[in-house]
């Protein structure tokens, strides 16, 4: 890569969609000297050393962290906390850790918990660039480009820390932001948990029926755009739910108030209520296709 790399050791705890992606687009930008990979499946490391993705197959994590520049958490968010425990007594006083997780509030729990005094080396992030598709072979290194990453920095991150981890994303093409952990789980809850929550439901509540194959023959765009999320990595999602389950279950009691609206509505033959419902959600889902809803 050249003495003018940003990073000299980057390593990657998860090497599919995210990690990989991660260490693709830092290579690409020239902007990493080496990266090692970790991983629970030596096919997909292997997958990941074929692609590039990585240049060398991890064997020890605390000798390896031991001198990284950077380490990226990119597992499931249920994994972290037993890989922190891990690394903990051999980070390196100038190692910086990040993450790519879709909660933040257990992430940074379990940072202040596993690393101690050291928390202040570990910046946490969230890529907003998921795919239905995971693994290294979903990989790629313009996943990021022109999509938000929000960074939530604790409060005894060093500054150059947390400049360190933007930088490493706006490396990737991310747009960055800056949100509170508790301020981002919400929100993420909102718009994304909750979305992946009723996509499963619905497909799942059509596979358990008898005669499912009829349903899906006859299903189209509609069911398709709305369910399309439902082909997410099941493991990932199970820690994402349970991970953000406070947050998750408001925002699930909220959607239950909106549906007994709904029902209610339609039980009386209120088309009134239905179409006014139907156009303030068809205006604000327009204005936000549009990027004008700030």
């Amino acid at each position: 890569m050249g003495s003018g790399a940003e990073f000299g050791k980057i390593v990657v705890f998860g090497v599919g969609l995210i990690g990989g992606s991660f260490a693709l687009a830092l290579k690409a930008a020239g902007q990493a000297e080496e990266i090692v990979g970790f991983g629970r499946s030596l096919s997909t490391l292997t997958l990941a050393l074929d692609r590039g993705i990585i240049d060398r197959i991890g064997i020890d994590p605390g000798q390896e962290t031991a001198d990284a520049d950077l380490v990226l958490l990119a597992t499931p968010v249920g994994r972290m906390p037993e890989i922190m425990a891990r690394i903990a007594p051999y980070l390196g006083g100038e190692t910086i850790v990040t993450d790519g997780g879709s909660t933040k509030s257990d992430v940074v729990a379990a940072a202040r918990e596993h690393f101690g005094a050291r928390a202040a080396q570990f910046v946490p992030a969230h890529p907003i660039a998921g795919a239905e598709n995971s693994g290294a072979a979903a990989a790629r290194a313009d996943l990021y480009r022109n999509r938000k990453v929000v960074l939530t920095p604790l409060p005894e991150n060093p500054v150059l820390n947390v400049a360190r981890v933007r930088s490493a994303w706006e490396w990737c093409g991310g747009e960055i932001f800056e949100l509170a952990p508790d301020e981002h789980d919400r929100v993420f809850a909102a718009v994304s948990h909750l979305p992946h929550l009723l996509a499963f439901a619905l497909v799942h509540g059509l596979a358990a029926r008898e005669d499912s194959r009829l349903y899906f023959d006859f299903a189209a765009s509609g069911f398709r755009d709305f369910t399309r999320i439902a082909a997410s990595h099941p493991e990932m999602w199970r820690d994402i739910c349970l991970a953000n389950k406070r947050a998750l279950l408001g925002e699930l009691d909220r959607y239950r108030e909106q549906l007994d609206e709904l029902r209610g509505a339609l039980s009386r033959g209120d088309g009134a209520a239905l179409e006014k419902t139907f156009g303030l959600a068809r205006a604000a889902r327009r204005a936000w296709g549009a990027g004008k809803t700030g």
